[in-house]
């Protein structure tokens, strides 16, 4: 069965760098979201299993993502990744207050995504 993770991160290269990643697990299907606007968008009429995002986006940061998501009955379970270049310990302990189940500081290590991503999604 196919695991859906949405990437929310501006960043272009970013995004690519973390799909090229994910893409060496099978099962996968990643859907970029380019902002956490469209983020808010697609989450009521998609159904998604592990959320990533960045903290520092244009309309919607990372942290009010995590919020809205936490609050939300369909995904309060859902594990959700923050990778960001906020590496300060508050910023994480922010992060993980509001729900985050994991916290990268970019530049991050891409072995490191995999063990997390098979961990949380048992692929």
């Amino acid at each position: 069965m196919t695991k859906r993770v949405l990437l929310v991160e501006d960043s272009q290269t970013m995004r690519g760098l973390i799909v090229s990643t994910l893409e060496q697990l099978d099962g996968i299907e990643v859907m970029e979201a380019p902002s956490g606007f469209f983020a808010l968008k697609v989450l009521p009429r998609e159904k998604f299993d592990l959320i990533l995002t960045d903290i520092n986006m244009p309309d919607i940061n990372g942290l009010e993502l995590v919020n809205f998501v936490k609050r939300t009955p369909q995904y309060k379970d859902t594990p959700i990744f923050i990778i960001s270049t906020e590496g300060s310990e508050r910023d994480r302990d922010k992060g993980m207050q509001l729900g985050a189940n994991e916290y990268l500081v970019k530049p991050f290590d891409p072995e490191k995504l995999l063990v997390l991503v098979k961990k949380y999604l048992a692929v």
